[in-house]
């Protein structure tokens, strides 16, 4: 990049999805943060059809399960066609969105954020041919516990996760820090005018002026919600705090 370059004239953030949906995006991603931020070229986004790579006049992209038992699969010739047609560059990260995937984390979207972007195949019918998934080097990720009636809807989710964070994006940089699960916490709750709200009051502290205050109620608030309601996170977080410290070595010598 010379000195006169912009960072919006750079090679921006691309989410590059394989559906059998395309017209399904940009969806709610061409509104509000994301739209606006897709319009003015600080990330762009790519979805194609998989069924442009099927071989037969019918265009078919699924058969019935070796082995027997209901629905379809999605086939793996045709989605391995599809992928190498997307021509993605070999450091982007291929996903697979999945119920059977590992849990999406904030310290994923993160990562994936900071990236160039990934290719996201949006999965359908019972799954899709495992031999492609192991072919094509893609990564299982699920959005929660239960099962959509296909990954785009998953797709947008990760999608809306890491756009957010691009730089640009948000007006305010610690409106991406100081949220739930940047700090393995929860957020705390928030409050705005007007200062009664049918006989609720904003809590005295946060109307007070003292910063440092303020800041210890918020963790505090933050900590017991998590406590309550992930205690998950409250394990893994007091995992970490109390994980062993080296000692000093005592013995002579």
């Amino acid at each position: 990049m010379t000195s006169q370059e912009t960072p919006a004239e750079a090679t921006p953030w691309r989410a590059t999805v394989l559906t059998l949906f395309p017209d399904m995006f940009p969806g709610p991603l061409g509104v509000s943060l994301a739209g606006r931020a897709l319009a003015s070229g600080l990330w762009a986004l790519e979805a194609h059809d998989i069924r442009a790579s099927a071989t037969d006049r019918h265009r078919s992209v699924d058969d019935t399960p070796a082995g027997g038992g209901p629905g379809m699969v999605l086939r793996a010739d045709v989605l391995a066609a599809a992928i190498d047609a997307a021509d993605v560059a070999p450091g982007r990260p291929r996903l697979l969105m999945s119920p059977r995937g590992r849990p999406l984390t904030q310290t994923q979207v993160m990562e994936l954020a900071a990236g160039p972007g990934p290719l996201i195949v949006c999965g359908r019918f019972e799954g899709i041919d495992q031999r492609v998934i192991e072919a094509r080097g893609l990564e299982e990720v699920s959005i929660g516990d239960y099962v959509l009636s296909g990954g785009e809807i998953a797709a947008m989710t990760l999608i809306d996760a890491c756009v957010r964070l691009l730089p640009g994006v948000m007006g305010k940089l610690a409106s991406g820090t100081e949220e739930s699960f940047s700090e393995g916490l929860l957020e705390y709750p928030q409050y705005t005018r007007p200062q009664e709200f049918e006989g609720r009051q904003i809590p005295e502290i946060l109307v007070s002026g003292d910063h440092a205050k303020v800041a210890a109620w918020r963790l505090a608030q933050s900590e017991a919600l998590t406590a309550a309601r992930r205690p998950d996170l409250w394990a893994r977080r007091a995992g970490q705090k109390a994980a062993p410290r080296r000692t000093k070595n005592t013995t002579d010598g």
